[in-house]
């Protein structure tokens, strides 16, 4: 590795989230168990039949443009891309090849170093629109095809060659998928297809200036898959490098079981493809067709600007900021348990930010543990922003212990009560009043003189011994903090 330069550019398709396909009427439905239901005569390409653009789709494409710092055409078209494939029922493939709606923008992938976020830039050449091919399914020696992914719409991104490391590729990925599932155009799930990434490799001697021999790995269907085919894939063409041999152009596909690439085929080019423009469309005149102002309205907070904010504004480490950023549902929930934590209690600088980051703990940890365990999504559990907040509250005011909180926590997400109710009818909270709490101290000072005695010559551990006989006997009702102090102050007093 040390002698050469890897050069990486993906190719990433992503299946649009819209309620029709993308040139006729019928359902786009991913979750569809039944084979060849969701067909029609235009999208099976019958003779005669005449596509329509749905304009979900193009709107759903220019918004991704404009996440991605792309630069939106004036007049955007249509070409069909002609090859054979079984599951390509038309025999061309409805595309784009020399106008498409996005091109020449960016992504910044972020990185964490030193509890900071650097961001490195990739150049996105284009992100265009088109239909995707149906799907075949291998079994029992035979060979069947599923046409109810055909002519769904595609979202199809070219990087330029500015990846170096595998690294890279699955942090461009990832945060790619995070995008699209922030704007709502698409789920973006690589298991079920909704997501598929082509690796183009090439690799150049350090200090020279050409590229070398292009290589493809095609539909890898995991963050994963991505990481481990290049490296695959950087080792094999070093090993025939420094044999002397050449790296031959061609399509390779990744063996997940051996994790190894194998040919598949010669690359084509675009001449391959006997491009040329679809004859049943008009070219599209973005600005005219579409309200591009609202569509850039309608671009959300995107992850890069939540990270940042979240890290400034809340204090929390880049680790939990970005594990939060990660999921979209999970930051906004975030949030909300925030502004309810603020309105039960307004605190400033050190003291809020210490309760956050109590929340922040529990919602990374407990609560997503439950959430995992169960299944579910944020959204779809019965705890509200309130509930967790009151929950949060009452552990920031050493109210309940955190042992109680965990339990009542398991409580409240199984059936959705309020906290302070469970708390009041499992009589959790925890006593504070020295009135009480002293002769119960008494009565444990008295029954263990040993430790009494070894407290009396310093040793701290005879502090923590007699806190937990309190604790037992109380079954951890008390404050722990008050019982600690309380013990400390009337041992003290007593020997003097």
């Amino acid at each position: 590795m040390a002698n050469y330069l890897p050069t990486i550019g993906l190719e990433i398709h992503i299946e649009l989230k819209t309620k029709r396909k993308m040139f006729c009427d019928c359902l786009n439905d991913s979750e569809e168990r039944h084979a060849n239901l969701n067909i029609c005569p235009i999208c099976l390409g019958h003779p005669g039949t005449l596509p329509k653009v749905n304009p979900e789709a193009v709107r759903a494409v220019l918004k991704l443009g404009y996440a991605l710092n792309c630069e939106i055409a004036e007049i955007s078209k249509f070409d069909r891309k002609n090859y054979f494939y079984p599951d390509l029922p038309k025999g061309y493939q409805i595309s784009q090849y020399d106008k498409p709606f996005c091109q020449n923008g960016y992504l910044e992938i972020p990185f964490i170093k030193e509890n900071l976020f650097e961001f490195k830039k990739i150049r996105i050449r284009r992100v265009h629109l088109e239909e995707d091919t149906g799907r075949l399914i291998h079994e029992n020696g035979k060979t069947l095809v599923d046409f109810n992914r055909a002519g769904v719409p595609l979202a199809e991104l070219v990087t330029e060659p500015d990846i170096h490391s595998g690294e890279e590729a699955k942090k461009f990925c990832e945060e790619l998928q995070l995008i699209v599932r922030y704007l709502g155009i698409a789920n973006a799930d690589m298991e079920k297809g909704e997501m598929r990434c082509e690796v183009n490799i090439s690799l150049q001697k350090e200090g020279e200036k050409e590229l070398g021999t292009k290589v493809e790995i095609k539909n890898l269907n995991s963050f994963k898959a991505v990481g481990d085919a290049i490296a695959y894939e950087i080792q094999r063409q070093i090993e025939l490098l420094e044999k002397g041999e050449k790296v031959i152009q061609e399509t390779r596909g990744w063996d997940e079981k051996e994790q190894k690439t194998f040919s598949q085929r010669r690359k084509e080019e675009a001449h391959d493809y006997r491009y040329f423009p679809e004859p049943d469309l008009k070219p599209i005149k973005t600005q005219e067709e579409y309200d591009l102002e609202t569509i850039q309205r309608e671009v959300p907070e995107l992850p890069n600007d939540k990270r940042l904010r979240f890290l400034k504004e809340y204090g929390l480490k880049a680790k939990d900021v970005d594990e939060l950023v990660y999921d979209f549902y999970l930051s906004d929930y975030f949030e909300k348990v925030i502004m309810e934590l603020d309105a039960l209690r307004k605190l400033e600088g050190e003291r809020r930010e210490k309760r956050i980051k109590l929340a922040c703990n529990y919602l990374l940890t407990d609560l997503r543990a439950l959430l995992l365990q169960n299944n579910f999504k944020i959204n779809e559990a019965k705890i509200p922003p309130e509930h967790f907040a009151i929950l949060i509250n009452f552990l920031d005011e050493d109210r309940i212990s955190s042992a109680a909180a965990k339990a009542v926590l398991a409580e409240i997400f199984e059936t959705g009560a309020n906290p302070e109710v469970v708390i009041k009818e499992k009589n959790l909270f925890q006593v504070s009043d020295v009135s009480e709490i002293d002769p119960i101290i008494e009565k444990i000072i008295n029954e263990n003189p040993n430790a009494v005695n070894d407290f009396s010559k310093g040793k701290v551990n005879a502090l923590q011994f007699l806190v937990g006989q309190v604790m037992r006997e109380t079954k951890g009702r008390f404050n722990p903090n008050v019982v600690q102090e309380r013990i400390k102050f009337l041992l003290t007093n007593k020997n003097k």
